[in-house]
């Protein structure tokens, strides 16, 4: 009999020792609400899941589930802005130390752009008192899989 693979891994990080600080790319600023619209998040979401990696449902529902969940703080939206002043990277955190999307645009990854937003998860939730952060990766996302190891982030059941 053949063991199915599951199609994610529930990954996680210690924040007990000592965390670098973010290394934010030349030209990229980092934001939290509510200065980004949100329907640009919106779209940096879409654009960043159409190739898989993740999905999002349309934008009113998106947004009133995310802006009424209870875990939802304006804080823990992180927006990484390029030189053109637009979002071109996203991390949508929960309080309760889970990162629900880490998304680059595609025509902005390989630069820097999810480590330093994935190091201030790191660096916003250790700042809260929380021993680790969680997130779910799909199992066959290969480059995700590989930032987050290199960040130290490892499977947990």
């Amino acid at each position: 009999m053949v063991t199915p693979v599951p199609a994610h891994l529930r990954l996680r990080k210690s924040l007990t020792g000592p965390l670098a600080a973010p290394a934010w790319p030349a030209g990229v600023v980092p934001m939290t609400l509510p200065g980004p619209s949100p329907i640009s998040l919106h779209a940096l979401l879409v654009r960043a899941y159409a190739d898989g990696g993740g999905s999002v449902p349309d934008f009113e529902y998106w947004w009133m589930r995310l802006v009424e969940d209870s875990e939802f703080d304006p804080a823990l939206v992180l927006v990484a802005f390029g030189p053109e002043g637009a979002p071109v990277g996203l991390a949508q955190c929960w309080t309760s130390g889970f990162i629900k999307d880490l998304v680059v645009a595609p025509e902005h990854r390989t630069r820097g752009i999810g480590e330093a937003l994935l190091t201030q998860c790191f660096v916003a939730f250790a700042r809260r008192g929380l021993p680790h952060v969680d997130l779910k990766v799909e199992t066959d996302n290969i480059p995700a899989r590989r930032l987050y190891a290199r960040l130290g982030m490892v499977p947990v059941s």
